[in-house]
């Protein structure tokens, strides 16, 4: 997520909360931890969850989580992917671990093809625990602050093959909506209901009530 939207930045929380014990771990101290802040681990923390990556896929650079990853880079608990509009705010970019600045204009195909590319180097260098995923519809080409020209189709396109490929490798995924602007507020509505019908369409898809 930026960094100049928000004040917290959920993503980041959340990637910490779920690696808490993985971070109290690394970071050996004289202080005995206070009950609460045992209690809050004990309560959030996953022991399977140790690596994530967090594919941000809003039209703005998501400078505000890579912050997080630049900071907790000893523990190599969070990692970052950002595909976005180079020209576009933030005018001054921080670095994820994986940047992909798309040029003005940047029709389906050739935003499809770099997603791929980088998401599938992402998946295989980071080997992620889980994925947390920016579904941010901004990309649209009418969108008031996006300069790309996806598609509606081409939303939805992008929105299923992340899940896809998360789940067909076995990676749990969770999907956040992500930025939007439009004064049409039902058709923005529309479009950040895509990632939803398309987290059913995978449910049913992969009948992951199974796994339940």
């Amino acid at each position: 997520g930026g960094a100049g939207y928000t004040i917290l930045n959920d993503l980041a929380i959340t990637s910490n909360l779920l690696t808490m014990a993985l971070s109290r771990g690394n970071h050996k101290s004289d202080v005995e931890p206070k009950a609460n802040a045992i209690q809050m681990e004990e309560k959030y923390s996953y022991r399977n969850v140790e690596r994530i990556l967090v594919i941000d896929c809003d039209v703005h650079q998501g400078d505000g989580t890579a912050q997080y990853s630049t900071l907790w880079q000893d523990d190599g608990r969070l990692f970052t992917l950002s595909i976005h509009c180079e020209s576009n705010y933030p005018f001054q970019k921080h670095n994820s671990t994986y940047d992909v600045g798309l040029p003005d204009h940047c029709n389906d195909q050739n935003y499809l093809i770099a997603l791929e590319e980088s998401m599938n180097r992402a998946l295989r260098e980071v080997r992620p625990d889980l994925v947390l995923y920016d579904a941010g519809v901004d990309v649209y080409k009418h969108d008031k602050l996006g300069r790309l020209d996806l598609t509606e189709d081409g939303i939805r396109r992008r929105d299923r093959w992340v899940l896809d490929r998360c789940v067909s490798l076995g990676i749990p995924v969770a999907a956040v909506v992500g930025g939007g602007y439009d004064k049409d507020i039902d058709a923005l509505g529309r479009r950040h209901a895509i990632i939803h019908e398309e987290c059913a369409f995978i449910w049913r898809k992969y009948k992951l009530w199974r796994n339940q």
